[in-house]
């Protein structure tokens, strides 16, 4: 493995099999490119975007990191420190996904089949010090990523962590997941209701694409399965640690997000005594927590 030591790179290329992946260290540490090479060329089993990657929102998968999703309106009490954060996505009043996928990683070491990018947060609006890294790992069968995140600071921080990967589709993509609560969201993406995941919510075996859902779930079995006739492959998606789904399937579109995630949306804005069901952690001086996700990939 080359070793880096820190340095900035635009892209980084991996290679196994069938599969090629691309990343983009300075645009938030992010996926640019996971396709499926064989017979007929190239087929992007994460998302097709543009290359090189000029935007985060464009990519196809991007680090959560340390919380996932929104903090209402940009406000949280810990410990009895008021945090405020000013919002960091155009148009949504509530800041979301902490601030790795916002800045530039770096390239520890990589080589053909692996890569490990880093990122350190100094304290500002949020007020602790942080390191984050991401791990990923190639190979014939799929992509394995291990997304971690250390308090480095001197005193205890929430955390949570998620990855967002965003796959193509069509009118016969199939999801199929199990989840045993949803909850219902108001005109700004904020829970407003638990409910159980049936109907509109279940995720077994459903059609994916246009379904405009924004939600979260509840009681996810850690497994989630992705076909469609027309792809020469199924692609599973596993994360251990992840207790938590994220599904948005816009109107009209050809993407949806499937977001293995630690804790529910808003975790931070509920009491701390309630952060152990809805799965915020809070990482002691030098503590870290991991987030292990697994895209396999299977041919047909």
């Amino acid at each position: 493995m080359v070793k880096s030591t820190g340095q900035e790179m635009s892209e980084v290329h991996l290679a196994a099999g069938n599969l090629r992946l691309e990343l983009s260290p300075c645009v938030g540490g992010a996926i640019s490119a996971f396709e499926w090479t064989g017979d007929g060329g190239s087929r992007p089993i994460l998302r097709k975007c543009h290359t090189p990657l000029e935007k985060v929102l464009d990519a196809d998968c991007f680090p959560l990191v340390p919380y996932v999703n929104r903090i209402r309106g940009g406000c949280f009490t810990f410990r009895g420190r008021t945090v405020r954060l000013s919002p960091n996505m155009p148009g949504d009043p509530s800041p979301l996904h902490g601030q790795g996928w916002l800045n530039a990683w770096a390239v520890e070491r990589h080589d053909r089949s692996s890569a490990v990018l880093t990122y350190d947060h100094q304290p500002g609006e949020w007020p602790w010090s942080y390191s984050a890294e991401q791990h990923f790992s190639l190979d014939e069968g799929g992509l394995s990523l291990r997304l971690t995140c250390r308090n480095t600071s001197d005193e205890p921080m929430p955390c949570g962590l998620g990855v967002h990967p965003y796959f193509p589709c069509g009118p016969d993509t199939l999801l199929d997941t199990k989840v045993d609560c949803a909850w219902t969201v108001d005109r700004n993406v904020l829970p407003v209701e638990k409910v159980p995941a049936e109907g509109r919510y279940d995720l077994k075996n459903r059609h994916v694409c246009g379904q405009d859902l924004d939600n979260g779930f509840g009681g996810w079995g850690g497994e989630a399965q992705m076909s469609d006739p027309d792809w020469p492959y199924e692609v599973r998606m596993s994360s251990p640690e992840a207790k938590f789904f994220q599904l948005y399937s816009p109107p009209d579109s050809k993407i949806f997000v499937a977001e293995p995630v630690t804790h529910a949306n808003t975790a931070l804005n509920y009491p701390e005594s309630e952060w152990p069901e809805l799965g915020m952690r809070v990482l002691g001086p030098g503590e870290a927590m991991s987030l292990d996700v697994r895209l396999e990939v299977i041919p047909n």
